[in-house]
């Protein structure tokens, strides 16, 4: 028969022999060193997972600082941008204004100019008599600017109507005088027509001379030497369009010398093209 042996001694430990107890230990602390590593790898991680979301959140700190600064500065920016547009419209407007007036002002001309150049022009048996001024009926009048900031609209002076009347010796020498008035710069050839040219009826008489304290001839008036008859004529025509900028030699040789000075000043700052 057989006998079951069991020694329960060695369950107790203070009777296991040292090769148990050793052997005892060293599978206790390899069983329980994959739980010390499990354990500090997730220490580990949730420690990375909290040093990632404190960084996330500084970031994010720093970065709404940063949008609130760039919001101040773009709105410092608009608003700088906002007066940059108005002082752009300001000089804008300026510029406008500024071209208008020197626009109508390179088309004025002086008169004395003009009747310098008329006085040149007279042929030697033509003889002035008046010269008038006039403005057309159909003058362009300035419309109200649209908006109370913008610039009046330019509007161009029309061209004054000259009415020359006179007495001439001869038909040619009218034709000659309204020839050489077509040729000048300063009146439109187109509008420089002949409107009435006739001989006179009667013949002018030339009446004695009557000195003091001298005795008087009397003369019948068939006796009183008479001049020939002569040409009534008048002759219509306008003031040239042409910029005085572009007269400025001629303007300078009739005497203009105030205008050619101003014209000239404002070219060289640049409100006037040359």
């Amino acid at each position: 028969m057989y006998s079951l042996d069991i020694n329960f001694l060695n369950d107790r430990p203070e009777y296991r022999p040292e090769g148990a107890r050793q052997k005892t230990r060293v599978v206790s602390t390899d069983s329980k060193q994959p739980l010390f590593i499990g354990a500090a790898v997730a220490v580990g991680l949730l420690a990375m997972a909290v040093g990632s979301l404190l960084f996330l959140q500084a970031q994010n700190a720093n970065l709404e600082q940063r949008q609130s600064e760039l919001d101040s500065q773009l709105g410092d920016l608009t608003a700088k941008q906002k007066q940059i547009a108005d002082i752009n419209t300001q000089a804008k407007q300026i510029k406008d204004e500024t071209g208008a007036l020197a626009s109508v002002f390179n088309l004025v001309k002086p008169w004395s100019a003009m009747m310098q150049e008329v006085r040149d022009r007279i042929p030697p048996g033509v003889q002035i008599l008046t010269i008038t001024q006039s403005t057309p009926s159909n003058q362009p009048t300035p419309q109200p600017s649209p908006s109370p900031g913008a610039a009046a609209p330019t509007v161009i002076p029309p061209a004054s109507v000259l009415q020359i009347t006179g007495i001439a010796n001869s038909f040619n020498d009218v034709n000659d005088f309204l020839l050489v008035l077509q040729k000048s710069n300063f009146l439109k050839a187109e509008n420089t027509k002949l409107m009435k040219a006739t001989l006179q009826k009667e013949a002018v008489k030339i009446e004695p001379a009557k000195l003091q304290n001298a005795q008087q001839q009397s003369l019948t008036a068939e006796q009183l030497p008479q001049l020939p008859r002569q040409v009534e004529f008048q002759i219509e025509t306008a003031l040239s369009d042409v910029p005085a900028s572009d007269l400025l030699r001629e303007l300078d040789r009739k005497g203009a010398v105030g205008l050619v000075t101003r014209i000239e000043d404002l070219q060289r700052k640049g409100v006037i093209q040359p």
